[in-house]
């Protein structure tokens, strides 16, 4: 053993990053892919992918048609059921109610370095109007109310020493001083969004938000149920 091999940094494993990155690309397809299809999307041999999936499969991670196409599996459930176990728990009946009271799709945004990513979510029920918000949906923590409102529960001075590539924005500070944040356009085209920071003990903030087309409910109504929700939601995480 040589004198650095304690301290030298471990090589990423190539296999685990390609099977990382292929289900990362089933995950966001609108459709199951061929294999074919998944090798070029992975840049690699189509009989690297093979390899990779038949892992996959082995653990239900993915699953193949009677076709063969490949989409994501069961498995992937199972996992995603155990992060932030509590906070999808304590969150789970807060959403629900604030989905059927406001008609309107609402959700738990987690911050996960540079992007938001949907935690849970909840559409109202009997509405065909509903804004679906899926659970694992992902966009820039500076677009959008759910970054807003994370950005909000930091001062600009903490922001920008936390996270010094990622600008603070001035509707951060508005949204700090006022309780919530709202945007228009920026994640969806043609959806608003209202959300009010929510901060889960021993983790960094996450967000509590409610997305929709036409809102019948005055905003600062809607940010009022919200802020009662997420001081029921930390309170149970407290």
């Amino acid at each position: 053993m040589t004198p650095n091999a304690g301290t030298a940094q471990a090589s990423p494993s190539q296999t685990l990053s390609r099977g990382i990155r292929a289900l990362e690309i089933l995950a966001e397809a609108q459709q199951p892919l061929t294999i074919a299809e998944l090798a070029d999307a992975m840049g690699v041999h189509r009989s690297v992918a093979y390899r990779i999936l038949r892992t996959l499969e082995d653990h239900s991670l993915l699953v193949r048609d009677d076709g063969g196409r490949v989409q994501p599996g069961p498995g992937l459930a199972v996992l995603a059921r155990g992060v932030s176990r509590n906070l999808q728990s304590a969150a789970l009946p807060e959403l629900t109610l604030l989905a059927n009271t406001l008609t309107m799709s609402a959700f738990v945004a987690v911050w996960d370095r540079e992007e938001c990513v949907t935690l849970v979510t909840v559409d109202p029920r009997h509405s065909g109007a509903a804004v679906v918000q899926h659970p694992g949906s992902r966009h820039p923590i500076s677009a959008g109310a759910p970054g807003i409102a994370i950005q909000s529960a930091f001062p600009e001075q903490e922001w920008r020493a936390l996270v010094p590539g990622i600008p603070y924005r001035a509707e951060a500070a508005e949204a700090r001083s006022r309780g919530f944040a709202a945007s228009h356009d920026e994640v969806i085209p043609g959806v608003s969004s209202i959300a009010v920071p929510l901060r889960v003990p021993g983790s960094r903030p996450a967000a509590l938000a409610v997305v929709y087309i036409r809102a019948a409910q005055d905003p600062d109504e809607v940010a009022g149920a919200l802020t009662e929700a997420a001081r029921r939601i930390e309170a149970q995480l407290g």
